[in-house]
């Protein structure tokens, strides 16, 4: 990064996560919230005044701004998509629950200005999703069920921060090909499943547990997110990297893998 500070766009202000990234930038030096948006009319945040999203594409045209980060719903994040392709501005998107054809308008975004899409940014779950890989796949025939727990106001289930396992199990044991979504009443396992579970409760930050298990052995991984911060923390991080890397689609990792080469 340059020594000028980063300046970024932060859309769903009023939200849960739009207010952790904008006290996170507060907190953080060298970085400034240049524009702030939300689709209600919402009170400053950490000083930053919150404009009206529809005026998003205004907005980004006369500030100037490194990168925007967004958590808020897949249709929300599509039209800033498409916004940030027109401004020219890089993407960091948190958002989840996407449909195929969402992802790919999303994609299409990444021609035109670099996109980092990622279902969780704590530094912790990237570590996790490796681990999972390595032992799913040193570990040939063995049970794997994922079970994760969010707060009772998350909409989407399984979260995608479990979908991103789920893939990340199928890419390295060929033979687990079929979800299953809970069990009730006589559902012994089948071959090639996968169990899956998803708790709502309280206010969980969020919980990923990997269970293994065969040959009298049981393996289980699990991440525990203490609060929202680490994952607004890391949306800054991806968003410093990004706004310097060239137009394409980009993940979490890319920013680790990235840092670990610095060091």
């Amino acid at each position: 990064m340059s020594a000028d500070p980063l300046s970024i766009a932060v859309t769903g202000a009023g939200g849960r996560m739009g207010r952790e990234v904008i006290e996170a930038a507060a907190a953080r030096e060298g970085v400034t919230v240049a524009v702030a948006v939300n689709r209600t009319e919402t009170d400053p945040v950490a000083g930053v005044a919150v404009g009206d999203a529809d005026r998003l594409d205004d907005l980004l045209a006369s500030e100037a701004t490194d990168a925007l980060v967004d958590f808020t719903g897949p249709d929300s994040a599509v039209a800033y998509a498409a916004a940030c392709a027109d401004a020219g501005v890089p993407l960091v998107t948190g958002t989840t629950g996407f449909g195929d054809a969402q992802i790919d308008d999303i994609r299409a975004a990444s021609e035109a200005v670099p996109v980092l899409k990622a279902s969780n940014f704590a530094r912790g779950v990237a570590a996790l999703r490796r681990a999972v890989r390595e032992a799913a796949a040193a570990l040939p025939g063995y049970d794997v069920e994922l079970t994760e727990t969010h707060h009772n106001a998350k909409r989407d289930a399984p979260s995608g921060t479990a979908k991103s396992i789920l893939d990340d199990v199928e890419g390295v044991r060929e033979d687990l090909d079929e979800r299953v979504h809970g069990r009730e009443g006589d559902a012994p396992r089948e071959s090639g499943e996968i169990g899956v579970h998803a708790r709502r409760a309280g206010d969980v930050t969020g919980e990923h547990e990997v269970l293994l298990a065969g040959n009298r052995e049981t393996l289980e991984l699990t991440h525990r997110a203490g609060d929202r911060g680490v994952f607004a923390e890391g949306a800054l991080d991806a968003a410093e990297w990004l706004a310097e890397r060239d137009p394409g689609w980009y993940g979490f990792g890319d920013v680790l893998d990235a840092g670990a080469a610095d060091e």
